[in-house]
């Protein structure tokens, strides 16, 4: 099974703009969600096999806002790709991933190597696990062990330094 990152319109069958019901609706293929919801956010946790997937409805949360789907874990194995223009996010060494986003025109922002984004578009990535995986000279994951998909302007808060 294939799960295909929109950016910036969605992941998967999950796409930005969804009211609750929708996004509760395009996710229960598989299995139930779990919702939590507080005054300015609701946020849906699933998974696609062994995928877990959060999807966010920031703000007055009558919206999706961004979706983030997280590596299965150390030792777990799955049939579900996660991809980004044909490419494995999970099994794509991120170096190559990020390679190929640029190669597109986009800018990677590596200001936080833990946590790279591409303003605009917008795409960010988690390079951080405590588990036991292959690591880059600098300690880094080889690869990458979450994405996020959300709208255009979603990242521009750490562009202006306001983090």
């Amino acid at each position: 099974m294939d799960l295909v990152l929109d950016p910036p319109l969605g992941a998967g069958p999950v796409r930005l703009g969804m009211t609750p019901d929708e996004a509760v609706a395009a996710v229960s293929p598989w299995g139930t969600p779990e919702i939590e919801t507080d005054d300015d956010e609701t946020v849906i946790h699933t998974k696609c096999r062994e995928i877990p997937v959060t999807v966010f409805l920031e703000g007055a949360g009558d919206a999706v806002t961004a979706v983030e789907l997280w590596w299965p874990g150390e030792g777990r194995r799955t049939d579900v790709r996660v991809l980004l223009y044909g490419d494995d996010v999970f099994t794509t060494p991120a170096e190559d991933l990020f390679r190929r986003v640029e190669e597109r025109g986009w800018t990677v922002d590596r200001t936080e190597p833990e946590h790279p984004f591409v303003p605009g578009v917008c795409l960010g990535f988690t390079r951080r696990t405590s588990q036991e995986v292959p690591r880059t000279q600098d300690g880094l994951p080889v690869h990458v062990t979450a994405v996020l998909v959300a709208g255009e302007h979603y990242y521009d808060v750490r562009l202006r330094g306001d983090l």
